[in-house]
């Protein structure tokens, strides 16, 4: 199994927790990660807010893939909307080229109503520019030549400079949080990448229509799917799980807030109708229902319970990839390497050694 480690890059649950300070120790943890043998550094795209905050993802892995010569970067996700679709195609080359073929491009539209905001730019919009602008990314990867004639982007063909110097088969990655993301993502052949925030049989039916779409799409067998995983290990489980409550909480709480999850406009968004969906279920719940279910979905406890999960999980879901983070919900730091090197020393080994799920539903 690939396995990789999310940084996050947030503040939110900390006191007095300064941005320089975020940064230092997520980089910490990721040197650390890619000593212990994990096998890609992942971070999502996020600005302006203690929620998180990378503006630029390609920014950051072109430094770690220096730092960390021997370990993948990954991007889960680079927001389209918010970017030129060309200079993401020529942001990425530069990247790949210099990591000598490590970058694992991932894609999204974005969620959050106060980053569009500031942006200046309408949620509305984000399905059509995400489903404009990353065809044209990948086939500019592809080919070396970016083009496009659609209503967003009017692209003359241009060369893509430096050249792509790698094959990227099998390394584009899309955020699949949604019914309508999961069919972008089919059409691009790219890995789905989702989040624990409820039961995994909860969405089963959503991952095969993803797997289905792309065997229609592109006659192959869909690639493994990503989940991003916010996972607090340790010895004692009845301590873990009163960690877990505490940060995964504290997490679920600052998803709420920078999402509006509790909000109305959801129910106007253009092409946000399953969060629509969520935003009810929410209100519905509370934020403590919304932690217990975050729970039951997430890893924590002893090394030995969450291999369990893990197998419960790759029982329902087939084979899949996953992305963990260990900092989070103002976790100290002490509590993130603790659980990462127990993470690293006594469920990587085991994860690795799985192979494929043979006979299991999902993979059929």
């Amino acid at each position: 199994m690939d396995v990789g480690m999310m940084m996050v890059f947030a503040s939110y649950g900390w006191e007095n927790c300064s941005d320089n300070r975020v940064w230092d120790e997520e980089i910490r943890l990721a040197r650390l990660a890619a000593d212990l043998g994990f096998d890609c550094l992942w971070s999502a795209e996020h600005h302006f807010n203690d929620y998180s905050f990378v503006p630029d993802n390609i920014h950051l892995m072109t430094y770690l893939t220096a730092l960390c010569p021997n370990i993948d970067v990954g991007t889960a996700a680079v927001i389209l909307p918010w970017h030129d679709p060309l200079r993401v195609a020529e942001n990425a080359a530069v990247l790949d080229m210099l990591s000598k073929g490590r970058l694992r491009l991932g894609l999204g539209r974005g969620l959050a109503r106060r980053e569009f905001a500031a942006f200046r730019m309408s949620m509305d919009e984000s399905r059509a520019r995400f489903d404009e602008a990353a065809p044209m990314i990948v086939k500019a990867l592809k080919t070396g030549f970016m083009e496009g004639d659609g209503p967003f982007y009017k692209q003359p063909r241009v060369e893509i400079r430096p050249r792509p110097q790698h094959s990227f088969d099998g390394r584009i990655y899309a955020v699949a949080s949604s019914e309508d993301s999961v069919i972008s993502a089919a059409r691009l052949g790219a890995h789905m990448v989702m989040f624990a925030d409820r039961p995994w049989d909860m969405r089963l039916p959503v991952i095969e229509r993803g797997r289905e779409l792309h065997r229609q799409f592109h006659g192959t067998e869909p690639p493994e799917i990503l989940l991003t995983e916010f996972c607090v290990c340790g010895t004692d489980l009845a301590e873990t799980e009163d960690e877990a409550r505490r940060y995964q909480g504290k997490f679920v709480e600052s998803n709420f807030h920078h999402y509006e999850f509790l909000g109305e406009h959801f129910k106007t968004v253009k092409g946000y109708d399953s969060y629509q969906q969520k935003a009810e279920i929410a209100r519905q719940a509370g934020l403590d229902g919304a932690v217990k279910g975050f729970m039951q979905a997430a890893s924590w406890g002893t090394p030995d319970k969450i291999l369990r999960g893990f197998e419960e999980r790759r029982r329902i879901l087939g084979d899949f990839r996953l992305n963990i983070a260990f900092r989070f919900g103002g976790t100290p730091m002490a509590v993130s390497e603790r659980g990462l090197r127990l993470f690293a020393k006594e469920v990587l080994p085991v994860l690795k050694s799985w192979g494929p799920v043979r006979g299991a539903k999902a993979a059929a």
